[in-house]
């Protein structure tokens, strides 16, 4: 077996043919031949062993025995613990995933933007009024749609283009201009505290945990601090997920002082040697000043006893809501500074156009999407592979 994934390309999904081949469960078969994998791949010893050991728990947890209910995860998991999330099977596999989940923005926009750059059409007022209420229609925003076409007709004129399918590459270039990449700082001092918040329903919670699941992975130590203290029902899940992904966990119950949480949370951190807290916060309506004061209390606790933290501030948007997301933005923004944001729910919704809205508007950049209910489907928005789909460019992974 050795010989044989030495002559096949040298990507994760291949070297996963190999070795699993014969295999159909979680059997003593399996584990012999990831571990197999792993050493072939000078994986140290005692990860091995760590790797293997959180997932059969997890498999045991979830209690899948078809190799077929859990492959996916065992790519996902192997591409972030050995670092290959960038290889071109992994980004292959994310063209698709994000392919699929935008297929209904698509559908509702790739007609209208064919006819629009057609051979041989000019650029006339009508051109402008149609290409203007297609990115309406995906959900830009008006303004936003407005903004892009204004860009398009002083490159045109510039440029001199005369025909209309010279602007969709000009469009494609113009839309990633709009998403600035994410920024991070390398700490100097341990933990990073990270603070989730968003209205209630975005999937606040379960995004949480596949942040979790990821940096676990990735081998750092993380706590879930549950400062979501008016729903028992969030706490219980957290600490669920955090049994689940071989996190730490802090609670004070239900109707705790989610600030007291926080602080006390930030305490066990730095005592415990964390790399990385997420606090969870209640959902809260955008338009409740209390819980938005609430918000900045814990903001303001956990900077008197870590300068600097919270160091991220990430804002959970639903998709499905469409132009109602830019509202939270905008006034989730006069409360607490926002550094990243994480879109849930992009797959299957005819609204994934807010991305671009949020972008042009904001400029806040976006760190992840949600594109389905599993573990893995939290992807790191890639905006090139974003505007590719949405123009139904169909490009190769880079």
């Amino acid at each position: 077996m050795l010989a044989a994934l030495r002559v096949v390309a040298p990507r994760l999904s291949v070297w996963l043919e190999v070795v699993l081949q014969g295999v159909s469960r979680a059997d003593d078969l399996f584990y012999e031949r990831l571990a197999f994998l792993l050493a072939a791949l000078e994986t140290p010893v005692g990860e091995r062993e760590d790797f293997i050991r959180k997932f059969r728990l997890w498999l045991e947890d979830m209690d899948y025995e078809r190799l077929t209910d859990f492959r996916s995860e065992l790519q996902y998991r192997l591409a972030l613990a050995l670092d290959l999330e960038d290889e071109e099977d992994e980004r292959s596999r994310l063209m698709l995933k994000i392919a699929d989940g935008l297929a209904g923005t698509r559908a509702r926009i790739a007609g209208g933007l064919n006819r629009l750059f057609a051979p041989g059409r000019g650029i006339d007022e009508s051109f402008w009024a149609e290409l203007e209420e297609t990115l309406i229609l995906a959900d830009a925003g008006a303004g936003t749609a407005a903004g892009l076409c204004a860009k398009l007709r002083a490159r045109a004129g510039i440029e001199g283009l005369a025909e209309a399918g010279l602007l969709r590459s000009v469009l494609r270039e113009e839309l990633l201009a709009l998403f600035k990449p994410v920024r991070r700082v390398s700490l100097v001092n341990p933990p990073e505290v990270v603070l989730v918040f968003g209205v209630n329903g975005v999937g606040k919670t379960t995004t949480i945990a596949k942040l979790c699941h990821r940096e676990c992975l990735r081998g750092k130590k993380v706590l879930l601090a549950a400062a979501d203290t008016f729903r028992a029902a969030a706490v219980e899940q957290l600490e669920i997920w955090a049994k689940r992904a071989g996190a730490g966990f802090y609670s004070k119950g239900k109707g705790a002082d989610p600030a007291a949480v926080a602080y006390e949370a930030l305490e066990t951190g730095l005592r415990e040697g964390y790399d990385l807290i997420f606090t969870d916060t209640a959902g809260r309506l955008h338009t409740k000043t209390n819980l938005m004061e609430e918000l900045q209390k814990i903001v303001r606790v956990c900077a008197k006893l870590h300068p600097g933290a919270p160091q991220r501030g990430i804002l959970v948007l639903d998709a499905t809501t469409g132009q109602n997301a830019l509202s939270q933005i905008r006034l989730f923004k006069q409360c607490v500074n926002i550094d990243e944001l994480i879109l849930t729910k992009l797959d299957g919704t005819a609204k994934g156009g807010i991305a671009i809205a949020a972008a042009a508007e904001f400029g806040i950049p976006i760190s992840f999407v949600g594109l389905g209910e599993k573990m893995e489907d939290l992807r790191p928005f890639d905006a090139q592979l974003y505007v590719s789909t949405l123009l139904a460019d169909n490009p190769e992974p880079e």
